[in-house]
């Protein structure tokens, strides 16, 4: 028998399943592959058009990324559908296989609840400078919906787990507009405490900085020790001062904590004798 009419068979059922499957597995990938695309211009388009309103920062990554993956969803479904699998049925899979991969990936859920309690309750917000557990500080970039995205000190980025945040105590250094300098030194005993606390006190009106609110400027002897006397400065900034001005008094302070020189007494001459 000739080889090929030995394949004929399987080459006569491979043009059927190509006559009968093709169009609907082109259809399908084509569905697949708008549906990406359309994902990816709307979750751009969202992300450009709330970036020139007054919407909130910290919601914008959130919701083109709902928007992104939403799209992509129901293009997998329609594309599904192309083989005549009904939605409810794909939905079903979708549910059994979440669960799935929800008992295999419980920290991964964990990030998710965290990150929509973050952006529910709003302990801080996109450009707040915050401090967490261990290694966790910076200014907040991104809250996304597995990790939030911070910018350190010195310029290097960090991604934090959002049940990482959630989980532990977070310090948020931009909640309030004020914020308070406490200073606490010493002056010798040969120096006079008032002559210090009349410095002090020229020093704090004279910064402009230095605002009245929510208190007025407090100078004042907090304690005595064997080796001086004890001062505290307490003072209100604006949050944005608050590192400048903390330099700046420990600066100006500084030379008020050391002993006045003592100053050596004139000789007195004798008064010349008369004859």
């Amino acid at each position: 028998m000739d080889p090929i009419q030995k394949l004929r068979p399987a080459y006569d059922l491979l043009l059927t399943a190509v006559l009968k499957y093709g169009f609907d597995i082109a259809m399908a990938l084509l569905i697949v592959a708008i549906g990406w695309w359309l994902s990816n211009r709307v979750a751009n388009t969202l992300r450009r058009t709330l970036g020139r309103t007054n919407a909130d920062a910290t919601l914008t990554p959130v919701l083109a990324s709902l928007a992104l993956w939403a799209i992509r969803v129901i293009a997998i479904v329609a594309a599904l559908g192309k083989f005549g699998i009904a939605a409810a049925s794909i939905l079903t899979v979708l549910g059994a296989a979440g669960l799935a991969i929800g008992l295999a990936l419980q920290g991964t859920l964990q990030n998710i609840a965290a990150g929509l309690m973050l952006l529910l309750l709003r302990p801080f917000r996109v450009g707040d400078y915050i401090e967490g557990a261990g290694a966790t500080a910076g200014t907040v970039n991104e809250i996304g919906l597995f990790t939030t995205r911070l910018t350190k000190n010195d310029g290097i980025i960090m991604f934090v787990p959002n049940s990482t945040i959630w989980a532990n105590p977070v310090t948020n250094y931009s909640a309030n507009e004020r914020r308070r300098v406490v200073l606490t030194f010493q002056v010798p005993h040969a120096q006079s405490v008032e002559h210090a606390l009349g410095s002090l006190r020229k020093l704090v009106e004279n910064d402009p900085r230095i605002v009245d609110e929510p208190a007025k400027p407090w100078i004042a002897v907090t304690d005595y020790t064997d080796t001086g006397v004890k001062l505290n400065v307490g003072v209100w900034t604006r949050a944005g001062d608050h590192a400048n001005v903390q330099a700046d008094l420990l600066r100006q302070i500084q030379p008020l904590t050391k002993p006045e020189p003592e100053v050596e007494p004139r000789p007195v001459l004798d008064a010349p004798q008369t004859a």
